[in-house]
């Protein structure tokens, strides 16, 4: 009897686990947040304006604090608040005295998402700011010309992150589609593309290139904080393209024959003597 009833009472617990659970096929497991790093970044400066830029790689705790040594006549106090890429953010201004000769004006942001990027400014009475450009590293290698390759061929598309600047913790690429960019997956079509990445180098490899293939192509450095893109255009010519100067000065040389030809046979017909 006593057997049933531990039997039972295991059958009634595990009924009660899976429907508090429910099923897992309709479950969605959470993503997991990346823990926020507090950071600070201060600034002192003199005159009207200064620019820092700032690296960020994680999502953190932003302390952002701006030191304005004023002009040479210093009231004793002045208004000062802070914008985000332009708008005045609310609830924060406020009088900032003047202390050792100088004023401090200090806040801290949640640097969360790609969201929070962007351009941070602390504001003195409308005389004096300072602008923290917020981004994840960019991409230096830049190309201002289109890659060149022929119909049928296999090209390499690159980018690369600057030695000097942290490498990512991958790479993504995308091609352009009108307003969006569709996500290149090697995987789902391995006899199209490939993927290489190394650290700060990626490399996509096309194959059996059409002229569908041409038009832009974004590679993507990706950070825990954002996706920093970098564009690389490609074009595509047949084999026929490059000899079309050469057909065409052929075709100038081989009118002007004719017309030479022609002049000269007129020429002759008009300087035969006439009747017999």
């Amino acid at each position: 009897m006593s057997g049933n009833v531990c039997l039972f009472l295991n059958w009634f617990c595990l009924l009660v686990s899976w429907e508090a659970e429910g099923p897992e096929s309709t479950q969605t497991p959470p993503v997991s947040s990346v823990p926020l790093i507090p950071a600070v970044k201060s600034v002192v400066f003199k005159g009207e304006s200064h620019v820092e830029n700032v690296q960020v790689l994680k999502p953190t705790y932003l302390s952002l604090e701006c030191t304005w040594t004023g002009r040479q006549n210093k009231p004793p106090n002045i208004t000062g608040f802070w914008r985000k890429d332009g708008s005045e953010l609310t609830s924060s201004r406020h009088t900032v005295l003047l202390e050792n000769q100088q004023y401090n004006l200090k806040r801290e942001f949640t640097i969360a998402d790609e969201e929070s990027l962007g351009n941070y400014s602390c504001v003195f009475d409308n005389q004096a700011e300072v602008d923290f450009i917020l981004a994840a590293p960019r991409i230096g290698d830049v190309r201002d010309k289109p890659i060149v390759a022929y119909v049928g061929d296999s090209v390499v598309l690159e980018c690369k992150m600057e030695d000097t600047k942290p490498k990512p913790n991958t790479w993504n690429w995308y091609r352009a589609n009108e307003t969006e960019k569709d996500f290149i997956n090697p995987e789902a079509d391995p006899l199209r593309y490939g993927v290489q990445n190394k650290e700060g180098k990626t490399r996509l490899t096309v194959h059996n290139l059409t002229e569908v293939d041409a038009g832009a192509y974004y590679c993507g450095a990706v950070y825990d904080i954002s996706i920093t893109m970098s564009r690389v255009d490609l074009r595509i010519i047949t084999f026929m393209e490059p000899l079309k100067p050469f057909l065409f000065i052929v075709a100038e040389v081989l009118v002007l024959v004719s017309i030479i030809l022609l002049y000269e046979r007129g020429k002759s017909q008009g300087s035969q003597p006439m009747g017999g």
